[in-house]
């Protein structure tokens, strides 16, 4: 083999090796702020991991709402109209949060029955609602 061709081969396994390295730190990075998505169901299931960010979604209770006196704590309860969670969130909810609105709490699952939130989304409008949310619920029809 000649010296030249030797130089290019080293070259070449020196750039795949670099551009192997730093694949493999763009994935790890992006591997940790992946937020999925989880219905109550697939929660109380077990399906979704306790020790990462997680986003889940439904209908909020009617009645489920406790709002604490002393700070901005709200407890309520989501619902796919066949499982049911029970969500803690401490801050300022949406303007458009209330019972029988579709929401979803991005946070942190505490057991298969508690979330801790630490954002809440609620839908803008009368027409629109997460696709995922709705994909589940058009699963389940309310009796």
């Amino acid at each position: 083999m000649t010296p030249a061709r030797k130089r290019k081969i080293m070259i070449l396994v020196f750039t795949m090796s670099i551009l192997s390295i730093a694949a493999a730190l763009v994935l790890y990075a992006l591997r940790q702020n992946i937020s999925l998505f989880y219905t109550p169901t697939q929660v109380v299931a077990g399906e979704a991991p306790q020790q990462h960010n997680i986003r889940v979604g439904g209908m909020v209770k009617n009645g489920s709402i406790v709002r604490s006196k002393k700070s901005l704590s709200v407890t309520f309860k989501i619902t796919d109209f066949d499982q049911t969670i029970t969500v803690t969130y401490k801050g300022i909810l949406p303007d458009l949060f209330r019972e029988g609105q579709g929401v979803v709490a991005e946070g942190q699952l505490l057991d298969n029955q508690h979330f801790r939130a630490s954002q809440v989304l609620a839908k803008h409008d009368a027409n629109y609602m997460p696709p995922e949310v709705k994909a589940a619920l058009s699963k389940k029809v309310p009796s």
